[in-house]
């Protein structure tokens, strides 16, 4: 378990505050996380990698020369967001674009993917590319399914060396995405990991078993066996492995591969250094020659007790990368010229907050929405531990913490708003944004888009009614499925934000006020979050487990009825907006 910490809520800030602390000499910390601290070189593309903290080496520990030019840190097992993202970006790239790479994760996915809008809306050309090595997630029909793992390691190494090697964007792209075909990883675990703070693991192992295929944000193994010996590990890793050979390679024999034998979290070098030997005699016996082998932590699960392997099956262009010399605080190969350091210093770019003009009436109904938040953030708060515990089941039980921090940074927003005299919609646009920006992940990014939604349609000159609520939440709706590409059915938020809408909508449109219309589809939200419990998972991190959430709620859904319920107790209340 994480003994040492103080507000769990604050861990990964911490994280990264003693980070840097401790590595000057590499990196500069920039709001969103970190950049290297030496000179720029004009023109070059900036690699910047990134996710969730709880992985370290991965992610800020890859920055450095021939490394990453910059990390992008979200919370513990959860996205950044794309403000952090084009934070970072900006503070990093030197007039050669930015390629943006991470581990396809959804909420990865969605927050860089809205980072390189807003940077390549902003002139600045900008990239993403999502890292699916492991060979567990997905089968070889839908591999573009797969999530990253160790591997990410291979892409960033060699992306990043094509960069200092003077290629464009769109080669350091190209390079990237050569060096994702032709990684395989598989990883096992031993024993669950503990987030700080956590009375538990987040899922467990069968004493004498050890899970199979397991996801780096604690999602369980798709399989169980006995736990074997260090020699019968090793025959596992690579006879799975070797089963799988990327295309374009019709057999192991006569290929050359970057290795990388990773420890998860708690499993000494010592031991992997035992696996080891028997990986390198199996490779051999195969006609596999290593280049280049990394042994080690790499990418972690904070005290996961397991390891994983990486195949990286390479040419004469990817070994170049691949052995080319790199210098970062937790990854260093061969020899190189020290940069000079950074010579500029940051501008301080915060400016004073100002909000548009609003009406009386509007800004009286800002207070019943602050209120709202409020009480969200109470039950959210209340509910943590629970909501976590839920989504630990399939997937990584950081839904709870993860609410928490968005409904507290809504909060703050919003407070600070109404300070400044704003409207309903501008106080409930800036709480959305602070929320998608605090609390990173899937879910941090489709809160933010239902509560902007909701609040473009309040606006700032009318006093809000029950009518342009409900307009408002089915905008908020229409959002949720466009960008997260959920349907109903698919075990999400979804099942449970479409039937509420479904039904205020209906209550509105016979003429009951908002607080009754908002109270029967709360009941309705109510009877949708447990009614996920017999669905299976489509999409998302459960999706590779989806039998095992049968039985069990979606997180995503029971926080969401259990916030609606908390908003109905305000608008009961007040009668109204």
């Amino acid at each position: 378990m994480t003994r040492l910490f103080n507000d769990p809520a604050e861990f990964a800030d911490e994280v990264l505050e003693g980070f840097v602390a401790a590595h000057q000499r590499w990196v500069r910390r920039v709001p969103g996380g970190v950049v290297r601290n030496t000179a720029k070189t004009p023109g070059q593309v900036a690699v910047l990698v990134g996710g969730g903290s709880g992985h370290y080496p991965a992610f800020t520990g890859l920055v450095g020369q021939g490394l990453a030019h910059g990390a992008v840190s979200g919370n513990i097992f959860a996205s950044p967001s794309a403000q952090q993202a084009c934070s970072v970006a900006k503070a990093a790239e030197s007039g050669g674009g930015v390629l943006l790479l991470f581990g396809n994760y959804a909420g990865d996915v969605l927050h860089f993917g809205h980072a390189a809008e807003i940077l390549n809306q902003q002139g600045i050309p900008t990239r993403t590319f999502a890292v699916t090595d492991d060979v567990s997630s997905a089968e070889v029909d839908e591999i573009t399914k797969r999530r990253g793992v160790a591997g990410d390691l291979t892409v960033f190494k060699v992306a990043a060396a094509a960069a200092e090697a003077g290629l464009s964007l769109d080669e350091v792209h190209r390079v990237a995405e050569h060096a994702n075909d032709r990684t395989r990883s598989l990883g096992v675990a031993f024993s669950g990991c503990t987030l700080p703070g956590a009375e538990a693991p987040l899922f467990t192992v069968p004493e004498g078993k050890m899970a199979v295929g397991m996801g780096i944000h604690g999602e369980p193994g798709i399989d169980e066996a006995d736990v074997p010996s260090a020699d019968g590990l090793a025959e596992l890793f690579v006879r799975t492995l070797l089963a799988e050979l990327p295309p374009g390679i019709t057999e192991a024999r006569g290929q050359r591969a970057g290795v990388i034998l990773n420890g998860l979290g708690t499993v000494k070098h010592e031991e992997l250094f035992v696996v080891y030997r028997r990986v390198a005699q199996l490779l051999a016996e195969a006609g596999v020659e290593v280049v280049d082998p990394e042994v080690g932590e790499f990418v972690t699960s904070f005290d996961l007790a397991g390891a994983s392997l990486t195949l990286f099956w390479l040419d004469e262009e990817l070994e170049r990368y691949w052995s080319a010399p790199a210098d970062a605080p937790a990854f260093r190969k061969g020899s190189l010229t020290p940069a000079p350091p950074a010579a500029e210093d940051l501008a301080d770019d915060t400016v004073e907050q100002s909000v548009p003009e609003a009406s009386e009436q509007s800004r009286a109904a800002a207070a019943t929405v602050l209120a709202a938040l409020e009480a969200t953030r109470k039950v959210v708060d209340g509910n943590a531990e629970e909501l976590g515990r839920i989504d630990a089941v399939a997937g990584d039980g950081d839904h709870g913490i993860g609410m928490q921090r968005g409904a507290v940074a809504a909060v703050d927003a919003a407070r600070e708003a109404q300070r400044l005299g704003a409207g309903a919609g501008t106080l409930l646009a800036l709480a959305g944004d602070a929320w998608a920006d605090r609390a990173g992940g899937t879910s941090g990014a489709l809160w933010g888009l239902l509560l902007r939604a909701v609040a473009n349609t309040l606006g700032d000159n009318d006093e809000p009614t029950g009518a342009t609520v409900s307009e408002g939440v089915a905008a908020g709706l229409e959002s949720v499925l466009r960008v997260g590409g959920a349907q109903p059915g698919d075990k999400t938020m979804v099942d449970v934000l479409a039937p509420f809408a479904e039904a205020l909508a209906t209550g509105i449109g016979e003429s009951r006020g908002l607080a009754e219309a908002w109270g029967r589809a709360a009941e309705t939200a109510d009877v949708a979050a447990t009614a996920t419990a017999d669905l299976v998972p489509k999409i998302g991190r459960a999706r590779p487990l989806a039998e095992k959430s049968v039985g069990t709620p979606d997180a995503g859904a029971v926080s969401l009825a259990l916030i609606v319920g908390a908003v109905h107790g305000v608008l009961a209340e007040r009668k109204g907006v």
